[in-house]
């Protein structure tokens, strides 16, 4: 009996992230809110602008390297109370030697 691998074809546009001008859509959504965020409260177009592009930057970045890199952040901080390596207590071991005779 032959074993034959199974093919199945998949589109390019399913693997493919989502993303706006390059940055994943959260990313970039959160870097607008807060560009748009810092024009109203310092009332200065340029602040908002720079802080937009620097985001911007960042998120793109972000994509290129890991397109579900904020999911893993997210769930990072989420998982972080199961393994504290700052908490580690060592377990006590006992050896005996085993004479054979």
């Amino acid at each position: 009996m032959t074993c034959q691998r199974r093919t199945n074809p998949v589109q390019r546009s399913l693997s493919r992230p989502l993303t706006i001008l390059g940055a994943e859509r959260k990313l970039f959504f959160f870097a607008m809110c807060l560009g748009a965020g810092t024009f109203n409260l310092l009332g200065s177009l340029l602040g908002g602008v720079l802080i937009f592009v620097l985001l911007y930057s960042a998120a793109r970045w972000a994509t290129q390297t890991d397109p579900q890199i904020l999911r893993f952040l997210l769930t990072a901080a989420r998982l972080r109370t199961q393994y504290d390596p700052m908490k580690f207590t060592p377990i006590a071991v006992r050896r005996t030697d085993h004479a054979q005779a």
